[in-house]
């Protein structure tokens, strides 16, 4: 369902997005259909906010400040998430194994960010870009819960911590000696608690000093000797130190 007010300012800004030269208010009113003494009052706010801008002398309206820092903020976000994408597909060229990369969402882990190798998987992740899953048991989750105190994790989770496999940690008082050693070492660990047959590792990533997302490695058990699991946690850990050196913001 379309929320009528919320489309009309979105209308107005890809409007002038547009049109450079800048629009008038009847211009605007004839162009998105929308009457001027209702028009009127939605650009006053916007005027007000800066997210457009009105000439006095032609008395036209063009994009304001506030909607070019918003438009510099996702160039910033793209430029970081192509950078962060890059060390990811270094990251499988080393191990060849999966690489992801996610963030908060309440209390599940949102996937924004994946790279496969290039030979077929020997299993199925249940996870996919735009999958949200439980945070409390993956190593994404838990990388990105280490700096919330167990209160407040209890908090995110008011009906208990519930399988999702025989693995899946149930107990509060584990997953916060879990998340108590992240803190210390920077590298979480998730054996077949989302995936049977499946350990995972994740390094949180900061920004201005908080976590802000967090990238992983995934890699079937049967693959996961002690040489290669040393080595998914080398490459996390300089991934980290040259993704928190840049800053996410």
């Amino acid at each position: 369902m379309v929320h009528k007010p919320t489309e009309r300012v979105l209308n107005i800004l890809n409007l002038l997005s547009i049109n450079h030269e800048g629009l008038t208010l009847t211009e605007i009113s004839d162009a998105i259909d929308i009457p001027k003494s209702t028009l009127y009052p939605i650009m006053q706010t916007m005027l007000e906010r800066n997210f457009v801008s009105l000439e006095k002398n032609s008395l036209k309206y063009s994009i304001g400040i506030s909607a070019f820092c918003i438009g510099a903020s996702y160039s910033r976000n793209k430029y970081m998430l192509d950078f962060i994408q890059k060390i990811m597909k270094n990251i499988v060229s080393s191990i060849d194994e999966t690489c992801q990369m996610g963030v908060l969402d309440g209390n599940n882990v949102l996937y924004i960010l994946k790279e496969d190798p290039i030979k077929d998987m020997d299993i199925r992740l249940i996870s996919y870009i735009g999958k949200r899953i439980p945070a409390y048991c993956t190593a994404l989750g838990k990388a990105l819960l280490s700096e919330y105190s167990i209160e407040e994790i209890k908090l995110l989770y008011p009906d208990g911590l519930k399988p999702i496999t025989k693995n899946t940690i149930t107990d509060f008082s584990i997953l916060e000696d879990q998340l108590k050693e992240i803190k210390e070492t920077h590298v979480s660990t998730e054996v077949e608690e989302v995936t049977e047959f499946l350990r995972c590792y994740a390094v949180p990533l900061a920004s201005k000093g908080k976590i802000s997302a967090a990238i992983s490695i995934s890699i079937p058990t049967f693959r996961a000797t002690e040489e290669k699991n040393k080595l998914a946690i080398e490459l996390l850990l300089k991934a980290k130190k040259q993704i928190d050196a840049v800053d996410l913001d």
